[in-house]
């Protein structure tokens, strides 16, 4: 969160034992004068929050108010909004109400809401790319493997999931194992849809040649659907890690290296990482919805 704004408890632990000292025999100039820390104002901050969530709000009403979207592909989509909505939601909330009033209840519900809304919205990335996945490699079959019952099923599986798994980190905040658990799920995320984006990339270039075979003439339309399809995979996967990799860079970080100079400078940009976030959030309905 903005260095000014009293921080929830969780990510303002997470931020104090990432700024602290990196030891006491090492002076503080030891991180050096080419440790660079990038500032993020209040209003920067709330402005992306702002934005962010009036975004996914729309997409969230559209889905919700048009019925014919009521399918499971547009109902993880939904999902996803709704998790970064939450994620606006949280960081608005925070900048905006505890600036002027700090209530402990009140700190333990945002930092619930905070890590649920995360963790729900990686999830549900995940499904999407699995939705993706077998809408490509079992097109017959997809509309009885992907019921909307079933992707209710995963929705609220993933939702009770994250909450659960949540207040289980707000509690044991200070505990290392909860730092792994977060690092290990992105990780997972990102090997999932690395390796499911690029079989359903692959599918689609082996699908295009059988066309380019049959219609001999077509042969530079093909080529250029296999850069559109790279250019599209690159910007897809490439945002992903480019948005939530700095953050958990920095948890692994925390549990890695605490104390060591060069591990400082990272945990100064700690508020410019949860930016990224909110970016992603503001990223995600133009890539997905």
């Amino acid at each position: 969160m903005p260095m000014q704004a009293p921080q929830s408890r969780l990510l303002g632990s997470l931020n104090a034992t990432a700024t602290a000292s990196p030891s006491p025999g090492l002076a503080a100039n030891h991180t050096g004068p080419w440790c660079l820390q990038v500032p993020i104002p209040d209003g920067l901050f709330l402005s992306l929050g702002l934005v962010s969530l009036v975004e996914n709000l729309l997409v969230v009403v559209a889905i919700a108010k048009n019925r014919n979207l009521h399918s499971p592909m547009y109902c993880f989509i939904c999902c996803l909004a709704l998790s970064d909505l939450l994620v606006s939601v949280s960081s608005v909330l925070e900048t905006a109400v505890l600036l002027l009033l700090v209530v402990q209840q009140l700190d333990d519900v945002i930092d619930v809401l905070i890590c649920s809304s995360m963790v729900s919205s990686l999830c549900f990335l995940g499904a999407i790319a699995v939705d993706r996945y077998i809408s490509i490699f079992y097109a017959l079959r997809y509309h009885s493997i992907v019921t909307l019952p079933r992707a209710r099923c995963v929705v609220l599986a993933v939702w009770g999931a994250s909450v659960t798994s949540s207040s289980l980190f707000v509690a044991y905040y200070n505990h290392t194992a909860v730092l792994l658990c977060l690092i290990i799920l992105f990780l997972a995320m990102l090997a999932l849809m690395a390796v499911l984006y690029v079989r359903m990339f692959t599918r689609a270039c082996q699908h295009a040649q059988g066309i380019a075979r049959l219609h001999k003439g077509q042969r530079p339309s093909h080529q250029g659907s296999g850069l559109k399809g790279a250019a599209t995979l690159t910007i897809l996967l490439g945002i992903f890690f480019f948005c939530w990799g700095p953050f958990f860079l920095h948890l692994a970080l925390i549990v890695l290296c605490p104390r060591h100079p060069t591990c400082s400078c990272v945990f100064k940009n700690f508020n410019l990482f949860l930016t990224l976030i909110i970016c992603n959030s503001i990223v995600d309905p133009l890539i997905y919805a």
